[in-house]
């Protein structure tokens, strides 16, 4: 009976060390591209051909959403077109001078994917479909896109319409600040009516009910993008933002966009937590200084850094200091003088400004008898 206690708890902590070596493993996505990235740093955690340019689908309607939501008044009553109500499926079925807020239309294009609303959205703001797309674009370029091209307001294939995992999950990045754009992608279900209809609208988004934390943001399918989805949830103060572009097709394909999305938030959150791997007082330099009233001052960091970091890239980091070894007076407090660039297994993950912690002014006349005074003084005693 001993020997059997023994092997089972031998076999236990063998069947432990497994389940827990599992849980570093790199996940393995159908997804043709797909990327992780923390939402609070900008670190990516995991990538699969991150700037591929691919076809993106209604994951289009994160941009149409935090674009209108910054240029409109969400009580507007927008009076829907002609042309809006020409939107292929999914659609609210719009009609022709209905007459609805644009919070309402948010509510539609984000929760059920509606194409007739994200035409509407964009003839309201803009006046027209193309203007609203070119506005689209060059937002994607302010926040830092490399790659993403803007043809409709809704993700329907078009042209070179496009964007990459890593370019949308900047995009959500910036849209998961604006606190009306987080209330509206959490909203599970809502209803109102307008001078011609009444809806009911139910969020797609299955994250939200299956993945602790979960917050968002869209679903998106056409034939060229196949199904894609951009994810986010938070667990322990950390935020975390996922996408996946052409997870599969048919069926097979609307299934698996949930389990690659599971399997890399999953990763990240099991293998990473914030550390502080720089304090703003941490630097112990300081710089000379050429004709000023004093010859060298601290410096310091601009601020702290803390990192989403794995157990075994703790022992990989490294801070290289690329800095101005000597300025000339005067010198202003706060004054960038270089950069402490943070490094991960040798890949550049962050970078924080190097400053000067107090004022120097320029030598003068009376400065330099002052300073041969003084130097006369300290000898003579």
């Amino acid at each position: 009976m001993k020997k059997f206690i023994i092997f089972f708890l031998v076999f236990f902590i063998f069947l432990t060390n497994i389940a827990f070596a599992a849980d570093n493993t790199i996940p393995n996505v159908d997804a043709q591209s797909a990327i992780l990235m923390d939402y609070k740093t900008g670190r990516v955690l995991f990538a699969k051909n991150e700037y591929e340019p691919l076809a993106m689908a209604s994951t289009t309607k994160i941009m149409t959403a935090i674009l209108a939501i910054e240029n409109g008044n969400l009580e507007d009553t927008v009076k829907v077109s002609k042309n809006a109500t020409k939107a292929p499926p999914v659609k609210m079925f719009l009609k022709e001078n209905e007459e609805i807020k644009l919070k309402e239309l948010l509510y539609a294009l984000m929760l059920q994917s509606s194409n007739d609303a994200a035409v509407a959205i964009a003839e309201h703001i803009s006046g027209d479909v193309e203007t609203f797309c070119n506005a689209m674009t060059n937002k994607a370029k302010e926040i830092g896109t490399k790659d993403t091209v803007f043809r409709t307001p809704n993700g329907l294939d078009s042209l070179d319409h496009h964007s990459t995992a890593y370019d949308m999950a900047l995009i959500t990045r910036y849209a998961l600040n604006n606190k009306e754009f987080m209330d509206i992608i959490n909203t599970r279900q809502i209803s109102f009516k307008t001078n011609l209809s009444s809806y009911n609208i139910t969020n797609k988004n299955r994250l939200l009910s299956e993945f602790d934390g979960a917050n968002g943001v869209k679903t998106g399918y056409t034939g060229k993008a196949g199904h894609c989805f951009v994810g986010s949830a938070t667990q322990n103060d950390m935020t975390l933002i996922s996408v996946v572009l052409a997870s599969g097709w048919d069926e097979k394909g609307k299934q698996q966009k949930w389990i690659d999305t599971k399997s890399i938030l999953n990763y990240g959150f099991k293998n990473f937590s914030y550390e502080k791997v720089l304090s703003k007082e941490d630097c112990l330099k300081t710089i000379s200084i050429k004709k000023g009233t004093k010859d060298n001052i601290s410096l310091y960091y601009e601020n702290d850094i803390s990192l989403p970091i794995s157990k075994d890239e703790k022992e990989n980091i490294s801070i290289k200091l690329d800095y101005i070894k000597t300025l000339e007076a005067p010198v202003q407090k706060d004054q960038k003088v270089g950069v402490a660039n943070i490094y991960i297994n040798d890949t550049l993950v962050s970078q924080v400004n190097i400053l000067t912690n107090e004022n120097v002014n320029k030598k003068t006349f009376s400065s330099y008898i002052n300073q041969i005074i003084k130097n006369w003084v300290n000898i003579l005693n």
